[in-house]
């Protein structure tokens, strides 16, 4: 008997086997519909769910804290004192005004806006912990409305720039700084718009604006523009407004832009820009059906200068520049910007629309003077006090005139260079019989000798030598 039990049992189970999947092949819908609705009671239980909710983020990260955190000590608050106009040796009034500026190194570099700076007879700085500390301008350009500070500090918290050209519309940024004299504030928005133009610096100013709509106001300015993970993008400079307060946009130059800027600051003393020799307008619908093209892009090349590094590259009047250097260019601001990120002999690519075609050219760009050297006019405090502006000659103009020295770009009126019936255009070739060679020399010695100073040098288009003394107080 004992033998046949596991034959038994075998069958049984074979039987209960067959009995299931003849059950599964007649009635398989039912068990389909059961699954299908517990599933779809489990996604609803989900998408209701409070769990669900704080757990889905539409952006990554949505809250500032850490951000804020890391770049509040990096920004100061900056008090610049003038002269009042009633002032005297004997009672001086000041005339103060406030901005902020980012701390870029530990040695307490710091860059701000030149317009919170200017016309400064002293500025000092106050640290986000309340230490003060009096600043020295190390340069600043008006055409960017940007400057270079430094502080006699250490181990000072600091922002390095991050890549500008990252930042995308609808990207959560923040602008830290002391509106109304109101320390560390943040406040926080999105790119509205970037590349921006507003007509608010001279005319070879080079706008290319982030645009967004934290709230700026007075006081702001020379502030850092950061995005969620602190990386400072930008430094606040502007607000568009009809009261002179925050009405929803306002402007921060590139970091990208700034960078080159202050570097060159700091390394030269003065802004290396490169020029092209040419005349650019934005692209309209007119312009476009004049040279048949289909979409509006790139800029209008509406003039290139007879001997510039455009016409010797090949470009021409009526050509369309789309790009430099593969980035995109479809307004003069930013074909702007893009072109001031580089100095006197570096080699970019343009990318140009003509006849149907698309070409490219290889452009050496060059100074002012238009030679690759590196030249720029000096604007140091102690030659504005006394009246004008100097640059050092370049390699060409040394080799034409058989020496080194430095040209007389301009002279202010009413001042003590002025009085001395100098000219610009005046070559200096020695102070108090030493021989010059460049700004450097000339700038540390008005600085270590005071009073009179005999200068001598001479007019490329006047024979002779035209000797001229002042008093250095």
């Amino acid at each position: 008997m004992k033998k046949y039990i596991p034959i038994v049992l075998i069958s049984s189970l074979m039987s209960a086997f067959f009995a299931v999947v003849l059950f599964n092949l007649l009635f398989p819908r039912e068990i389909i519909i059961e699954e299908q609705n517990v599933a779809q009671q489990v996604t609803n239980d989900l998408l209701l769910s409070d769990r669900f909710n704080t757990s889905y983020h539409s952006s990554a990260p949505t809250n500032f804290i850490e951000a804020a955190n890391k770049s509040v000590e990096a920004v100061v608050f900056i008090s610049s004192m003038k002269d009042r106009e009633q002032s005297n040796k004997f009672t001086r009034k000041f005339n103060t005004s406030t901005g902020s500026g980012v701390i870029i190194s530990s040695d307490g570099y710091i860059v701000t806006n030149d317009h919170v700076i200017k016309d400064a007879e002293r500025i000092e700085v106050m640290l986000n912990n309340n230490r003060e500390y009096e600043a020295k301008v190390i340069g600043k350009d008006p055409t960017t409305d940007l400057a270079l500070l430094k502080i006699e500090a250490n181990a000072l918290p600091y922002l390095s720039f991050g890549n500008s050209d990252s930042l995308q519309i609808g990207e959560w940024v923040m602008a830290i700084g002391n509106p109304f004299r109101l320390q560390s504030t943040v406040t926080a928005g999105i790119v509205s718009a970037k590349a921006r133009g507003i007509n608010i610096l001279s005319q070879q100013g080079i706008e290319s604006f982030i645009q967004t709509d934290a709230a700026v106001n007075p006081g702001n300015s020379g502030g850092a523009l950061i995005n969620t993970r602190g990386d400072l993008l930008g430094i606040n400079s502007a607000i568009m407004s009809n009261s002179g307060k925050y009405e929803g946009y306002s402007f921060a130059i590139p970091s990208n832009l700034a960078k080159k800027i202050i570097y060159d600051i700091k390394e030269f003393g003065a802004v290396q820009r490169g020029w092209m020799g040419i005349t650019i307008v934005n692209v309209n619908a007119e312009i476009a059906n004049e040279l048949g093209v289909e979409a509006i892009e790139g800029v209008y090349l509406e003039a290139v200068s007879k001997d510039g590094a455009a016409k010797e590259a090949g470009l021409r009047r009526n050509d369309l520049l789309t790009s430099v250097n593969g980035f995109e260019t479809n307004a003069v601001p930013s074909f702007m910007e893009q072109v001031a990120r580089y100095r006197p002999g570096d080699v970019i690519e343009v990318g140009y629309f003509r006849n149907g075609q698309r070409l490219k050219a290889k452009i050496t760009l060059r100074n002012q003077l238009n030679t690759t050297d590196f030249v720029a006019v000096r604007k140091d405090k102690i030659l504005s006090d006394l009246g004008f502006e100097l640059r050092s000659l370049d390699t060409k103009e040394s080799k034409r005139l058989n020496t080194q020295g430095i040209y007389v770009v301009s002279i202010y009126g009413n001042s003590v260079i002025k009085e001395t019936n100098m000219e610009p255009g005046y070559i200096i070739t020695s102070i108090n019989d030493k021989p010059i060679k460049d700004i450097d020399m000339l700038v540390d010695y008005l600085e270590q000798n005071k009073g009179t100073i005999y200068l001598e040098g001479f007019y490329e288009k006047y024979p002779g030598e035209y000797p001229y003394s002042f008093l250095n107080r």
